[in-house]
């Protein structure tokens, strides 16, 4: 088996190298990466080819090379606070990256299965009643990485009953682990409290909006549910991919320090507080768990130890050598 992982060089997409290795029969893995970008550190293993996902004809010279049974689509601007600054990019990475994938497959009468990546962003502000959120919820982005989303699902739907491509979408809530960027609040806090454990920088964690309430997963867990998804999920369908419990950014945060076991005062800075910040989104997982057997394994705390434990990696590297005794 021949898989494509688009976003190969990101957060989820280097951890789903790790999850397909250990696969009892793991498959020949290709992964795209931009021309002349930033190469990730991945096995030998792994084939890489290059493509700009917004020029057509460098996306069909890599789906030549890969010929994949299976594509997993992860490559995305993810973050919301940016999109902001630059929404016609968001679009151009996140609608017409995709539809260059698709109509190379298309054009090529290829009918690789293939996961195409949503977020729970699409659902915006929940009604009343809405909670936690279903497939069937109503779509109300509050941003444009979240319509760009939308309008990404869409585009794969569209192409899998007009052209009868077996596409499966998910709506991944949020998820973390180690190597996780620190645009996300439970990763910038990790950060921030691994340098304050090799001092440097003041114990004071600076943070945004503590009161908002979120649906955390285990990276590993969502790369078994993605899996389980390319093999048993409907296509054309959606499915959530969610722990389906809440927790307040705040408490996260507070177990974060009890791991550290530091004395860190938190300050709140206006600079973190996001625009459109959605006070609550929990979702519902029946569909997936229904459709695959999936639940999710890893506790919340070990999660953040795995986060934690990135940074501290990385805060060890760049720490100044400590002064020789006098």
């Amino acid at each position: 088996m021949r898989v494509l992982i688009t976003g190969i060089a990101g957060f989820v997409g280097s951890h789903l190298v790790d999850f397909l290795q250990r696969l009892p029969d793991p498959p020949d893995v290709y992964g795209l990466i931009k021309p002349r970008g930033t190469l990730p550190e991945l096995p030998a293993s792994v084939a890489l080819v290059e493509a700009d996902l917004e020029d057509a004809p460098s996306v069909e010279r890599a789906l030549d090379a890969a010929a994949p049974d299976r594509i997993v689509h992860l490559a995305a601007q993810s973050s919301p606070q940016l999109s902001w600054a630059d929404p016609a990019g968001t679009y151009r990475t996140n609608v017409m990256g995709l539809l260059n994938i698709l109509e190379a497959v298309r054009k090529r009468g290829l009918s690789p299965r293939t996961l195409v990546v949503g977020s729970a962003e699409e659902y915006g502000l929940p009604g009343a009643g809405d909670l936690p959120l279903r497939e069937d919820a109503p779509l109300r982005p509050q941003s444009p990485y979240a319509s760009s989303k939308v309008a990404q699902g869409y585009l794969a739907l569209q192409y899998a009953l007009a052209y009868r491509l077996p596409i499966i979408r998910t709506r991944t809530f949020h998820h973390t682990g180690s190597r996780r960027g620190e645009a996300f609040a439970e990763s910038s806090f990790a950060r921030q409290i691994a340098e304050i454990e090799v001092g440097q920088r003041p114990p004071v964690v600076h943070v945004g909006n503590l009161d908002a309430v979120r649906d955390f997963t285990d990276v590993r867990d969502v790369l078994r549910a993605y899996w389980l998804l390319m093999e048993r999920g409907q296509p054309g369908e959606v499915y959530n991919v969610c722990s389906g419990r809440g927790m307040r950014i705040g408490d996260l945060l507070d177990l974060l320090i009890r791991i550290s076991g530091q004395d860190i005062e938190v300050r709140v800075d206006p600079q973190k507080v996001r625009k459109a910040e959605i006070p609550e989104v929990i979702g519902d997982r029946t569909k997936l768990t229904a459709a695959t057997g999936w639940e999710p394994d890893v506790p919340l705390e070990r999660t953040l130890r795995y986060l934690l434990d990135g940074w501290r990696k990385r805060a060890t590297v760049a720490a100044p050598p400590a002064s020789p005794p006098r």
